[in-house]
């Protein structure tokens, strides 16, 4: 069956850098656009960042742009979101998911497009 496990999360002063990984298992990770989501207390799930399947396109959330950073190895069905420059508004349960697509296109902000997902790794950005 299909696994995404998340790993990385931590509590870091504002300011700070955290790198979270996905490792993928149980499916063609070269054929998903990989996805990195986050939920804050009382808050829907948002988009962060997505590369797609060749990591030649990515996508970020405004909120996050020039300050995080996603890649993805294929040889090792990982993907990674590189945190810097930490807010503690970016305070949440980050998620990983996938979503099958082979297109060579802009990777989907769409929570409901993603096909699997992960367990989810707490990030808390103290001030």
């Amino acid at each position: 069956q299909v696994q995404l496990v998340e790993s990385g999360g931590g509590l870091v002063q504002a300011g700070g850098s955290l790198r979270l990984s996905c490792a993928a298992s149980g499916l063609t990770f070269s054929s998903y656009t990989m996805g990195w989501f986050r939920q804050a207390p009382g808050k829907e799930r948002e988009f962060v960042a997505a590369i797609s399947w060749t990591g030649g396109n990515t996508a970020y959330a405004d909120s996050v742009k020039g300050r995080f950073t996603i890649s993805r190895d294929n040889a090792k069905n990982t993907v990674y979101l590189q945190m810097n420059s930490l807010k503690p508004e970016d305070t949440a349960v980050y998620y990983c998911a996938a979503h099958f697509d082979t297109r060579i296109t802009i990777p989907t902000p769409y929570p409901r497009e993603y096909d699997y997902w992960g367990q989810g790794t707490q990030v808390t950005v103290s001030s």
